[in-house]
């Protein structure tokens, strides 16, 4: 039966009156959230020890410059190359008849220059075997590879192939690899130890360090991960640190708070004000990441991040410490993503292609399904599935 749209009409429009009385105040919050910015740029010995010590249970951003800095767009170099990766995949389905999963990359590198060129590919990976079912430690601990931890999985596996791919790179040839969404891996807070420690340590971080190892050895590759219309707000909530009367910040007391002065940036986010700030191709001061989970796991590898204009968004870019605090990186990674953006109508063109290469539509999974269910009957094996998947299957007259 089809969503009855004639029910929903009125829940809309009560939504949008409800939108249009807010605006004004969130118009203010704005505009106060902008002229603090600028404030506390001349500040900032003061707000970052502040920020420090501060004690909140919301991500604040360490500010490694002035807060309303803007950098133009460095020059692209006569040659380079764009490397991306990204994935998709088929989940485990309990009601089928065999436990697996499938991951499938996207990479592509395109090539920019005198001699330009293109390479697009994808590489499905079969996972079926007890031992790729599963992460387990050696007192027996195990944890199913599935839900919101397959999609961690996929993530590793993204970053392995783009370094792979930048392994294959001529010394010396200015390049950008580039994953789509963060490089912080939040989900792994809500998992075991010994989880963090395979897919993080011993996978995506030993990745960035063999990323990193190519440029002590002659190269220039930038590694940087882009998000689209970010909802972040750590850059805000810089400023309700600094609009804090307690020269000590500590969320646990907030409750007992009567003036609440930091209630005036509520709800304002940082691409607001950076779309306020930058103009069409700059990019925003550095900040780095207040995240605990990075401080105790990322170590040499720890995340800095900045915001870069478009002509209809802002965008935030991840980068590690080594790409952060070099300067050449830092700019390539700026003068690229630029370039990128503005051959790709606003996103970059690479991750869209790389994109393209890695999906996987509802016709392609349920055709893995048969070609699995079709190969264990030619095998003589159980192929057997729930009820409910059987029904979902079958046509009600």
């Amino acid at each position: 039966m089809p969503l009855d749209l004639n029910k929903v009409f009125p829940q809309v429009g009560a939504m949008i009156t409800r939108f249009k009385a807010d605006g004004a105040e969130r118009e203010k919050r704005f505009h106060f959230a902008l002229t603090e910015l600028h404030k506390q740029a001349a500040n900032l010995s003061h707000l970052s020890r502040k920020i420090e010590a501060a004690k909140t249970s919301w991500l604040v951003a360490g500010p490694v410059e002035t807060l309303d800095r803007c950098y133009q767009p460095p020059p692209t170099p006569d040659e380079f190359t764009v490397l991306a990766s990204d994935g998709s995949h088929i989940a485990v389905d309990r009601h089928r008849s065999t436990r697996c999963y499938l991951i499938n990359i996207g990479a592509v590198t395109l090539h920019y220059g005198p001699n330009p060129g293109a390479n697009l590919e994808s590489s499905p990976h079969l996972y079926s075997g007890e031992e790729e079912m599963v992460i387990g430690d050696d007192k027996g601990h195990e944890q199913l590879i599935e839900g919101n931890l397959l999609g961690i999985k996929r993530g590793v596996d993204e970053c392995q192939r783009l370094v792979e791919m930048t392994k294959e790179l001529p010394p010396g040839r200015p390049s950008l690899a580039l994953v789509d969404g963060s490089l912080i891996f939040w989900g792994l807070e809500a998992y075991p130890d010994f989880v963090t420690e395979a897919l993080l340590k011993q996978g995506f971080l030993s990745y960035l360090s063999a990323a990193a190892a190519l440029n002590k050895a002659g190269g220039r590759v930038a590694l940087a991960s882009y998000i689209s219309f970010p909802r972040s707000t750590e850059v805000v909530n810089a400023l309700k640190v600094a609009l804090c009367p307690s020269e000590v910040l500590d969320t646990d007391y907030c409750a007992g708070c009567t003036t609440k002065e930091c209630h005036a940036v509520t709800e304002v986010r940082d691409r607001e004000l950076f779309m306020e700030i930058l103009k069409p191709g700059e990019r925003s001061a550095l900040f780095t990441s207040g995240s605990r989970f990075v401080r105790d796991h990322y170590a040499e590898h720890e995340i800095f991040f900045f915001y870069l204009r478009l002509e209809d968004e802002v965008a935030r870019l991840e980068i590690p410490r080594w790409v952060a605090t070099d300067e050449g990186l830092l700019n390539l990674t700026h003068a690229l993503v630029l370039s990128q953006c503005r051959l790709g109508q606003g996103y970059p063109v690479a991750l869209s292609e790389a994109h393209e290469q890695a999906v996987v539509t509802t016709a392609d999974r349920e055709s893995f399904w048969q070609l699995v269910e079709a190969s264990l009957v030619e095998e003589h094996l159980p192929s057997l599935s729930s009820a409910k998947s059987q029904s979902k299957r079958t046509r009600w007259v």
